[in-house]
């Protein structure tokens, strides 16, 4: 599950990511009261019945979960912060009804982690496969400028390619560092790593798909009266 809006008194909207349909909205019945918060919390896995008598209408869920992704790390304020990042940045990412099974399998992955220390780090690295998705991958695996694939220290904030230590030198207040950990030469970080990791999947995100939002269309993918699917609230 991705995220849920109030609509009217009593009911909300839900938008779900789905693993052959892509983004779906519906609306939940009920989705303002006590026993639907637990369900309509951002990162859960659940399985969702779609209904709508016309393709065009925005239909009506019926939800239950699969797995609570969020559940575990109540108390860890910075994971949940993870979770919310993560679903934000995908529904803002993505149109409706576009079918993409690897966005969706990568963020099932990445809401699976166990370990607590592993969180920052991962997400930074799902940042950078979901702009690979979209088609604005960075390459990390050798130098933009001299073409060797040794002592990559920083990232061309325009091209998105890596560049050596060497050939960075003068031009080093224009470059993004590049962290250790996203070119498989650390498996240690510190904070400042991360840091440097979301800046400059941010600044690609913002410049190549939050610039250019795409157009949200209905989703005329299931068949008018019932379908089921497994997504991502």
């Amino acid at each position: 599950m991705l995220s849920a809006k109030p609509r009217g008194e009593t009911a909300a909207i839900v938008m779900l990511l789905t693993a052959q349909h892509g983004c779906h909205t519906g609306l939940l019945p009920g989705g303002q009261g006590r026993k639907a918060q637990s369900t309509l919390q951002p990162g859960n896995h659940v399985k969702a019945r779609w209904r709508a008598r016309l393709l065009d209408q925005l239909g009506t869920y019926a939800l239950e979960v699969i797995t609570p992704h969020a559940a575990p790390w109540l108390d860890n304020p910075e994971i949940l912060a993870i979770i919310s990042s993560a679903c934000a940045v995908t529904e803002a990412s993505l149109p409706e009804s576009q079918s993409v099974p690897g966005v969706y399998a990568g963020l099932l992955a990445l809401l699976g982690w166990s370990d607590p220390a592993l969180w920052a780090p991962a997400y930074v690295k799902w940042e950078t496969e979901l702009l690979r998705a979209l088609g604005y991958g960075m390459d990390f695996s050798r130098c933009a400028v001299n073409g060797t694939n040794g002592d990559l220290s920083h990232l061309s904030p325009r091209t998105g390619r890596a560049v050596s230590r060497e050939a960075a030198e003068p031009y080093k207040d224009r470059l993004f560092t590049l962290p250790g950990f996203l070119r498989g030469k650390s498996e240690t970080w510190t904070p400042e790593d991360i840091a440097q990791g979301l800046d400059l999947t941010g600044h690609f995100l913002a410049r190549h798909v939050f610039a250019s939002p795409h157009g949200r269309r209905s989703c005329a993918y299931l068949a008018a009266g019932a379908g089921e699917v497994a997504g991502v609230l």
